[in-house]
């Protein structure tokens, strides 16, 4: 079934008769369309994408769907909505769904005076179908988690003391633009020493010294899809007390990983991986996220929360990212690429997550 029609199929359960798409990863996902400028509109027995001239040409390549030009040509977005507007009148729309975290304000209100239709918000709509993975997208993201993995593995012989931070993740961006991916919007962290309490502690001029433990964490873009890991490297033998957290990160990871499988919720997820920092007694000092789903987002549904009801089901890819971060002493965090599958799940960044003491 394509991802029109199951969007399709629960227009009754919205109780809507048409759909907007504005979001720019869900506008990919339905359209194909990779511009920056574009709204799709879903009715039960038509699609339009609606696109200015800047877009027009690239947007007939892209997509299977009737192509729009707005009436406006300048390129302004909020020009758009007219042209919605009319179309949502053309096609006898009565209840047009809309994303309610993607359409601002201005843009709802512009649109409310324009239409003959009455506004639906709708929440996740796109998001929930992007949870589980094509074929063709496990395959991308099997790529990019290659790239990455490969790239660790390469600046593990380029890491030695007198190196900056900043110099690592340049040679990690280095790497991963000769191999095919790309790593725009999502800097590598690069934190040594006591930086690594930072948990997004972005490369900086901190010089690599002797005694370091280093948190990498990094990730990928192949052809729309990303990847993300983090590991832990030492510049010769870390502290005890360092070594001691980067086990029971080490430990809690493993746990968790080795029971995840379709069917699992949240909280058993989340259970799983937090057990291991509740019984050493360094669960507060674990502020991040159980993990979070990975595609044409690096953070995208499921993002875990005890609070929620989420079901893993075969197809999703995930990771889990545990993490213990000491104020003025340091910190480690592991993480890794899985896909859940029926019986559990398959590992897609495999370098080694051991402690490397170089």
């Amino acid at each position: 079934m394509d991802r029109i029609t199951k969007l399709r199929n629960r227009f009754d359960e919205l109780k809507i008769d048409g759909l907007m798409i504005n979001g720019d990863w869900n506008r990919r996902y339905i359209s194909g369309f990779t511009g920056s400028n574009g709204v799709v509109l879903i009715t039960k027995d038509d699609a339009r994408f609606i696109t200015d001239y800047r877009y027009f040409e690239q947007a007939t390549n892209q997509t299977n769907m009737d192509v729009v030009l707005h009436a406006e040509h300048t390129g302004h977005k909020h020009k758009i909505y007219d042209e919605v507007a009319k179309q949502v009148n053309e096609l006898g729309i009565k209840q047009l769904g809309f994303e309610q975290q993607h359409l601002n304000f201005g843009n709802y209100t512009k649109l409310k005076g324009l239409v003959n239709a009455e506004l639906v918000p709708t929440y996740d709509a796109v998001e929930n179908l992007r949870m589980v993975k094509s074929p063709e997208e496990i395959e991308n993201i099997r790529i990019s988690s290659k790239i990455t993995d490969d790239a660790f593995v390469h600046v593990v012989d380029i890491i030695r003391p007198g190196l900056t931070e900043l110099e690592v993740a340049g040679e990690l961006e280095s790497f991963i633009k000769k191999n095919g991916g790309m790593t725009s919007t999502f800097s590598p962290i690069v934190a040594s020493g006591a930086r690594a309490s930072l948990p997004h502690g972005r490369a900086s001029d901190k010089v690599l010294e002797k005694g370091d433990m280093i948190t990498i964490d990094f990730g990928t873009n192949y052809n729309g899809y990303w990847s993300d890991i983090s590991r832990v490297v030492s510049l010769g033998e870390p502290r005890e007390e360092l070594k001691e957290i980067q086990q029971v990160v080490l430990r809690s990871f493993t746990n968790c990983a080795n029971h995840l499988k379709a069917g699992l919720t949240d909280q058993e997820v989340d259970k799983y991986m937090r057990d291991v920092l509740i019984e050493t007694g360094y669960n507060q000092y674990s502020g991040t996220g159980t993990g979070h789903g990975i595609g044409l987002e690096v953070h995208e549904k499921p993002l875990f929360s005890v609070d929620s009801e989420k079901i893993l089901l075969p197809g999703m890819v995930i990771t889990i990212e545990p993490g213990i971060y000491l104020k003025g002493i340091g910190g480690a965090r592991i993480e890794d690429m899985l896909l859940i599958t029926e019986e559990g799940c398959e590992v897609l960044s495999p370098s080694t997550k051991e402690l490397l003491i170089l």
